[in-house]
């Protein structure tokens, strides 16, 4: 049996406080560079790679002197602010050292529910990775309370992967992987080494959901894992400190927890815009377009469209149907129906000149249409 991570072509890797600060001295440099390195041979076998990293407000705690780490909202978001600068200038450095470049990617759980946001923040991963840029991203902490409280990045590692059909999610952590119980409590815990994600014997496993240690701990990484399996991504839970882990990973070797996901990639996704039962709007598209996205297997593009139906936002799910009123598909819409009115019939050529601006060349991108 190999790794998960062989196979997979893009990769979401979080890595959590403990693994980039210095024992709460701010950002550990030495330990920055490390993971530069490895995502960069990452990169050079063929992968694309997305860092989730914790660490801004530790970092921000050692510039603005406070010696421990502040319990007022205000505070903590103040030193979010000034330690994300740190947070990107050292990554920055590091990855420049490799000729690659990085973006700072700022997102809040509210920003992925929203399905216009999701859709631009979607769109921005995925030209920055088309770039040969590597995102880092991090929780927006200057402008949320809730994510602060709980301090946790798995669910947006989580999150992250199922935004940009992540193959697998690793989640870099302090402990080398998931146990049957507390290995400190409990001599008789032992190693899971694979399991399926979504099994709700690892939840128990990790405390259960009122558990003390269930925050920010081994919990919150198992319901990591189940979130990233909706989408058909596997999960790795693994020591940080591991030499080399992420390269080793990715040639196959088996380190620390694989958790699986059941569902295939494709499946998952379109089973989500299938199971809307009612949708926002509809369009009816002529002959030839029916034609392209049954048959062929293409987007839907403007030009093909004749008539909009109903009242929809970006981001929302609209059926096509031909022109008799059969249903053809459902999909995700890069425009609003206001817009779409004034593009349908057009070459994607004229959308800027016509709306002032240009989502996408798409009305619906293939990648997001199922066929009924």
């Amino acid at each position: 049996m190999h790794s998960v991570i062989q196979n997979a072509k893009r990769l979401v890797v979080k890595v959590g406080s403990s693994l980039v600060t210095n024992d709460g001295r701010g950002l550990d440099h030495a330990a920055i560079a490390r993971w530069a390195d490895q995502i960069a041979r990452l990169r050079q076998m063929g992968k694309e790679v997305v860092l989730v990293s914790s660490g801004a407000i530790a970092e921000g705690m050692l510039r603005l002197g406070f010696e421990k780490r502040p319990t007022g909202i205000d505070k903590l978001q103040a030193c979010a602010a000034v330690g994300q600068m740190g947070l990107a200038h050292i990554y920055e450095t590091s990855f420049q050292a490799h000729g690659l470049r990085t973006a700072q990617v700022l997102l809040t759980h509210a920003d992925l529910a929203h399905r216009e946001r999701y859709l631009n923040a979607r769109s921005t991963l995925f030209t920055l990775l088309r770039l040969g840029v590597v995102p880092i991203i991090n929780e927006n902490d200057t402008v949320v309370t809730d994510e602060i409280k709980f301090g946790d990045n798995d669910t947006l590692g989580a999150l992250v992967a199922n935004l940009i059909e992540g193959d697998a999610l690793i989640i870099l952590t302090d402990q080398k992987g998931l146990y049957t119980a507390d290995p400190r409590k409990d001599p008789a815990a032992v190693f899971v080494h694979h399991a399926k994600a979504g099994d709700l014997a690892l939840e128990a496993m990790a405390g259960g959901a009122g558990s003390s240690i269930g925050r920010g701990g081994m919990l919150t990484k198992i319901l990591a894992a189940k979130r990233a399996a909706s989408s058909g991504a596997h999960t790795v839970i693994a020591w940080g400190r591991e030499d080399d882990v992420l390269t080793r990973l990715a040639s196959g070797e088996l380190i620390g927890t694989q958790l699986t996901a059941q569902t295939g990639q494709l499946t998952a996704r379109k089973q989500w815009m299938a199971d809307h039962l009612q949708t926002a709007g509809r369009v009816v598209l002529d002959a030839g377009a029916v034609q392209k996205i049954s048959d062929e297997g293409k987007s839907l593009l403007p030009i093909g469209v004749i008539q909009v139906h109903g009242e929809f936002s970006r981001g929302e799910v609209i059926t096509c149907t031909d022109e008799d009123g059969r249903a053809i598909g459902r999909g995700l819409t890069n425009y609003s129906s206001s817009d779409a009115r004034r593009i349908i019939r057009h070459p994607s050529g004229d959308i800027e000149s016509i709306l002032g601006f240009i989502e996408e060349p798409e009305l619906i991108h293939r990648d997001n249409l199922v066929l009924l």
